[in-house]
């Protein structure tokens, strides 16, 4: 498995596992985050990423991306 951090631009992946703790991985599961989900990368910037998650656009930080594995 790797971060989401790694994935490249226009790639879609299927969340494997999250890591955390269990606020993080609440707050990551209302945003769409949640396993075997699919989630595309729009674009990355030193880890950053902009994902769409169920018809959503949303930003994560490489910190939040790196709990995110594929």
């Amino acid at each position: 498995m790797m971060p989401l951090s790694m994935a490249k631009p226009g790639e879609t992946v299927r969340i494997r596992r999250i890591t955390g703790k269990d606020e993080q991985r609440r707050h990551l599961a209302e945003m769409g985050f949640v396993l075997e989900a699919e989630v595309t990368v729009i674009s990355q910037t030193a880890g950053n990423l902009i994902l769409k998650v169920k018809e959503s656009r949303i930003a994560l930080d490489k910190a939040m991306a790196n709990r995110i594995l594929f």
